[in-house]
């Protein structure tokens, strides 16, 4: 079958593949490929229907068969989601994160919740055109404009909803971010073809019931979760995070999320102690980007596997992922604090900076107290007496005042260029701070910070462009040379 890709424009321009692209598409059907699911749906005509690739029911003819490379395309052309494989239900695709033009951008900003914060005028402002263009842009590319794209998300938000908790309708609705009850309505019947009170299950699953609100966030299959666990356990603040066995916490939102990979089961309980749930799509957004769950790693491990220098590593720790982050700006600022030190005086230098200029919780969760800095926080603060130089003191007041002020935005919907040039001037900033931040702040998949110490003696004596045969998947290759050594690096 090979390795799974996206799909080419040509299914994206008329919503049906055509020649190789059909028949690509159509075998991944006939073989219940999962290593598709989330990177388009297959639409059938006889039934008006949309599902995943690797949906269990019987196979359609060939010529009563549509593919659409998002849900949202397919529901605008009058399909509803199959209720037997929920391929609203299926992890994302980071087809879109390998590239950093104005549609790709535009679909992280959405998937981010851009939308339902500021609307279509201000996600176009985002990113610096006009909405018409906009608009014209995401139909060439989707078929939909951001409108359509933002709709289909919140049901698919009210649908976890529905499903996953006992809330009432109307507080879905809402929470979803629609408008009103007519409208949440309709827009379910459209989406999934029955009204929302039909997709309420009668008694939550086992082992799903604890917490606020408890959801099921779907990963594609391998997933390296002890690796991840490891990751973020080793980098945990003190006041705000913490990995307790197989389970990450952290304080978010000004509640706290508690994040418990089920690696064999291909999802991750959720749990959500937040204390305004009209946050709760944002919030679902960053727990997936902290744990990488959109990855494709068959996609990733075939590239990485044909290197020699990476192949038993791949085959040691297949699905590996790039733990990413729920704040831009804070990921840059352990970043920063995480320059030519241990990680262990990282993470000393972290938790003295957010017992300074943290937010205490209203309700502290245990040992989970406060909130971490905000850029405006860190930009009036009083740093000295933490252990910090001069020099770390000018660089993160000039970070924080740039982000503050609006001047540096360090977010997935993110001109990586730009945002790599605007980090770059500011003092006491190189290279490598610049790609650790590019791979987890801005879900870069081919950032790779070349000048780490711990990756040049990997390397050893091979000359840095012989990971462009790594591309665009450069930073689980760093993930992978980080991992198989047991130096310690930020």
């Amino acid at each position: 079958m090979g390795d799974a890709l996206p799909v080419t424009r040509t299914v994206v321009e008329t919503g049906l593949a055509a020649g190789a692209d059909f028949d690509r598409c159509y075998r991944a059907v006939q073989g219940r490929d999962r290593r598709f699911d989330g990177h388009f749906v297959t639409a059938v005509r006889t039934t008006g229907i949309y599902c995943r690739p690797s949906c269990p029911a019987q196979t359609p003819k060939r010529e009563n068969v549509s593919f659409y490379p998002h849900a949202a395309a397919a529901a605008a052309a009058g399909y509803r989601a199959c209720k037997r494989c929920r391929p609203d239900a299926a992890p994302g695709s980071r087809d879109w994160d390998i590239r950093a033009d104005l549609a790709a951008r535009a679909l992280r900003g959405i998937a981010s919740g851009v939308v339902d914060e500021v609307g279509v005028p201000g996600l176009a402002r985002r990113l610096a055109v006009s909405e018409r263009h906009l608009h014209r842009v995401l139909v060439a590319e989707i078929g939909v404009g951001p409108l359509a794209l933002a709709r289909t998300r919140r049901a698919q938000t009210a649908r976890m909803l529905v499903e996953h908790t006992d809330l009432p309708l109307a507080t879905v609705a809402f929470t979803a971010g629609f408008a009103s009850i007519r409208q949440f309505n309709d827009v379910m019947r459209a989406e999934f073809g029955c009204p929302p009170r039909d997709l309420r299950r009668t008694t939550p699953s086992a082992g799903e019931s604890v917490g606020t609100l408890t959801v099921r966030l779907q990963h594609r299959q391998p997933y390296a979760a002890q690796s991840v666990l490891d990751w973020l356990g080793g980098r945990a603040v003190a006041g705000v995070e913490e990995v307790d066995g197989d389970t990450y916490r952290r304080v978010l939102a000004g509640g706290v999320v508690e994040l418990t990979p089920r690696p064999e089961s291909g999802h991750v309980i959720a749990r959500l102690d937040i204390d305004d749930l009209r946050s709760v799509s944002s919030v679902v957004a960053r727990c997936r980007r902290v744990l990488d769950l959109d990855a494709d790693p068959v996609a990733v491990d075939a590239v990485l596997g044909r290197d020699r220098l990476l192949a038993t590593a791949v085959q040691r720790v297949p699905g590996i992922r790039v733990p990413g982050s729920v704040d831009g700006f804070e990921l840059a600022v352990r970043a920063v604090l995480g320059q030519q030190v241990s990680v262990r005086a990282a993470r000393t230098f972290a938790a003295r900076l957010v017992e300074r200029c943290g937010k205490p919780l209203t309700r502290p969760r245990g040992s989970l107290t406060h909130a971490f800095p905000t850029a405006d926080a860190v930009a009036d603060a009083d740093l000295d007496g933490i252990g910090l130089t001069g020099g770390r003191i000018r660089t993160l007041r000039a970070l924080a005042t740039a982000v503050a002020l609006g001047d540096l935005v360090i977010d997935p919907i993110a001109d990586r260029a730009e945002t790599r040039q605007r980090l770059l001037a500011l003092p006491g900033i190189g290279p490598w701070t610049v790609e650790y931040v590019a791979m987890r702040a801005l879900g870069d998949p081919d950032a790779f910070p070349a000048t780490d110490l711990v990756l040049r003696r990997a390397l050893g004596d091979a000359d840095v462009r012989r990971t462009d045969s790594w591309r665009p998947w450069r930073s689980y290759a760093a993930m992978h040379l980080w991992h198989q050594t047991t130096e310690e690096i930020a």
